[in-house]
């Protein structure tokens, strides 16, 4: 049974759901879940959690992520990316220092309001869904923070940029926002995620190199690869039981705080909060015996 982290470099012109649905048949698993949607446009990091890793999901969801994207100037669009319907076209007269000023302006914690062209639900439709039918709906400003905005090339109406950001952050709507600023309108033209959490480039496998590979199950990452900022402590085998069937246990010498627990065959068993001498279950990751 497959179970695990595998980090894939999503190619262009897939969606997440895509890349989940595929791997289902190349895993030969059924429960799989993604880590953070990536525009079908956008490349890059996309960890896909697997089997039973399913369970550590909702530990990611509060993710930082990093990106790399295309700043096009001048071209506004209904998507706030360069594939969408072009609104407005305005000559672009900007400094690169200008372009440096604005992005610094839009450092730190901000509201900022999603596109229609988004997986956002209200009253229970995804934005997407309403936007193709011509319809907009009042959306509410969501608080985000950027952490980290460079400018790495550009020149005229095409730049560059760097961006660490808080979970939920809109690229798009940062390159549209951006062309506001700067009074000539803009978009998002390319966008590569380089980083989500604790996982980067040089742990992606292009998706093509996933499905041709003789034994894919190989290129998964443990589950406990998620937590491992944490210490970690090993159970004895009576502390293992009690944990096992969600009682509380008894520990000393540890100090208060969240830890990684292993078995004492050095599986990964839970995620541990330890307060007061008292060991007690997040999550759980027993390995589930078959009967």
């Amino acid at each position: 049974m497959a179970t695990g982290i595998l980090i894939v470099d999503k190619p262009a012109d897939w969606t997440s759901q895509d890349v989940v649905a595929k791997l289902r048949g190349v895993l030969h698993e059924k429960r799989i879940g993604h880590g953070g949607t990536l525009d079908p446009m956008a490349t890059g990091v996309l960890p896909v959690f697997v089997g039973r890793a399913t369970r550590a999901v909702e530990f990611f969801e509060s993710a930082e992520k990093e990106y790399i994207a295309g700043l096009r100037l001048g071209v506004e669009t209904d998507t706030q990316d360069i594939t969408g319907r072009i609104l407005a076209e305005q000559p672009v007269a900007v400094t690169r220092g200008a372009v440096e000023a604005a992005l610094a302006s839009f450092l730190g914690e901000q509201q900022q309001l999603p596109p229609m062209y988004s997986a956002v639900k209200i009253g229970g439709q995804k934005l997407y869904e309403l936007a193709r039918k011509g319809r907009a709906v009042e959306r509410t400003p969501r608080r985000i923070t950027l952490f980290e905005l460079e400018l790495l090339e550009g020149a005229g109406a095409h730049y560059t940029f760097r961006v660490r950001c808080s979970k939920g952050t809109y690229v798009r709507t940062l390159c549209h926002d951006l062309g506001k600023a700067l009074g000539c309108g803009g978009c998002m033209e390319s966008l590569r995620r380089t980083r989500a959490g604790c996982y980067g480039l040089s742990q992606a496998v292009p998706l093509a190199a996933v499905i041709a590979h003789p034994d894919p199950q190989a290129l998964l990452l443990p589950t406990d690869s998620l937590f491992a900022h944490l210490p970690e402590m090993t159970l004895h085998p009576k502390q293992e039981k009690l944990l096992r069937n969600g009682a509380v246990v008894a520990v000393s010498g540890l100090k208060n705080g969240e830890y990684r627990v292993y078995d004492a065959a050095g599986g990964f068993a839970a995620l541990c909060r330890a307060e007061g001498g008292r060991l007690k279950t997040i999550k759980s990751f027993f390995e589930v015996s078959n009967p």
